[in-house]
């Protein structure tokens, strides 16, 4: 085993937000579970991460409820790591790093939620540790971006009104853009899943 699939932010947390019905891929769950099946066909670890505010009292607040896995994905207990994470990135303010270093993993393979920030800050940081990093673009999400001078109290509809905000879609384009040959090899799942001789 040299090999880990990082699911990043799977989590109920982005269900419980209004911004939720602006998500690029409300299907999400489905997308990661195919990569998780792949993982554990191949025999490589996967590792689910989960971030978390305690005492935010927001939606990322544990008391609250909502910081798990969505319903769709079910982790082995026994197997599959859960970490929590209260920064953008896997790694800084969790033991990641040690527990991929104990397992001698060198290969990752990144997917979850939201694309430009946890998965892509996630992915950034494991190119600079080292690790060869495959990002499965059409294995994460996210939602469009309002412009830095917008209100902070803007509603969902005066977001998508606003012609300066980012669609989704345009991020995930950047994302793929800035990552590919500097940071990551860049995948869709069908790609791995005919690599690896699964069925789409």
């Amino acid at each position: 085993m040299t090999r880990a699939l990082i699911v990043i932010d799977v989590q109920e947390s982005f269900r419980a937000r209004p911004l939720w019905e602006t998500i690029s891929d409300p299907e999400i769950a489905g997308q990661v579970d195919r990569l998780v099946r792949l993982a554990r066909r191949a025999g490589d670890l996967v590792v689910w991460v989960l971030h978390a505010e305690p005492g935010s009292g927001d939606v990322f607040d544990p008391a609250l409820g909502h910081v798990r896995l969505m319903a769709e994905l079910e982790r082995r207990d026994d197997t599959e790591p859960l970490i929590h994470k209260t920064s953008h990135n896997a790694f800084t303010t969790t033991n990641l790093q040690q527990l991929l270093t104990e397992r001698g993993i060198r290969e990752l393979t990144v997917c979850g939620i939201r694309t430009e920030q946890c998965v892509e800050t996630t992915t950034r940081v494991a190119g600079d540790l080292g690790y060869l990093v495959t990002l499965v673009i059409d294995a994460t999400a996210t939602n469009p971006v309002p412009h830095r001078d917008a209100p902070a109290d803007l509603s969902v509809a005066e977001m998508l009104s606003d012609p300066r905000t980012l669609s989704a879609e345009e991020i995930i384009r950047r994302t793929e853009y800035a990552l590919a040959g500097r940071f990551a090899t860049i995948a869709t799942v069908e790609e791995l899943e005919a690599a690896a001789g699964s069925p789409a």
